[in-house]
């Protein structure tokens, strides 16, 4: 694996993820990966900053309140794409999703958040802050459109201490 410069594969990276990324965490002997669709890439506090979005409906959510840090996977072509769609519709809560849709954990180069094998992208970050949203000062049409249900996010921003592929 070789250890890329994180600005060079942005676009790579906004282009795939509304399509989908996966989103792992571990906390303690627990692990899950969830499918992401939504998320930002930049610079804070003068550091690389990936900031993802996690509902408290999630188990990953659970997990992420535990953990320090997490992995960001972007599949670099479709062949994942079977795998993202699961993983977005099932609960960790109910299956082991690494188990199920066979997916291979590697090692973190820089963090223990678990990193699925051969996706393609990988970014590894190590929380820095947390935020949860406030409805309060959502406009009212991502409000209708979104949380309807009023299941919000936790907004998570780690610092990219590694970003490499890993094909």
């Amino acid at each position: 694996m070789n250890e890329v410069n994180y600005y060079e594969f942005t676009p790579q990276m906004l282009e795939q993820l509304p399509r989908g990324a996966f989103l792992s965490v571990r906390a303690g002997d627990k692990i899950n990966t969830m499918t992401i669709g939504w998320g930002a890439i930049g610079c804070i506090w003068f550091k690389p900053v990936l900031m993802v979005m996690v509902r408290y409906s999630r188990f990953t959510y659970e997990l992420m309140e535990q953990a320090s840090e997490f992995s960001v996977c972007v599949p670099m072509d479709n062949s994942f794409k079977k795998e993202l769609g699961i993983a977005g519709t099932k609960s960790g809560r109910d299956i082991d999703k690494f188990e199920e849709l066979n997916l291979t954990i590697g090692p973190g180069q820089a963090t223990d958040a678990p990193v699925i094998d051969g996706c393609g992208l990988v970014y590894e970050c190590r929380t820095v802050f947390r935020q949860e949203m406030n409805p309060e000062y959502l406009d009212p049409a991502i409000k209708a459109k979104y949380y309807a249900d009023d299941n919000y996010h936790v907004l998570y921003f780690g610092e990219i201490v590694a970003s490499y592929k890993n094909k």
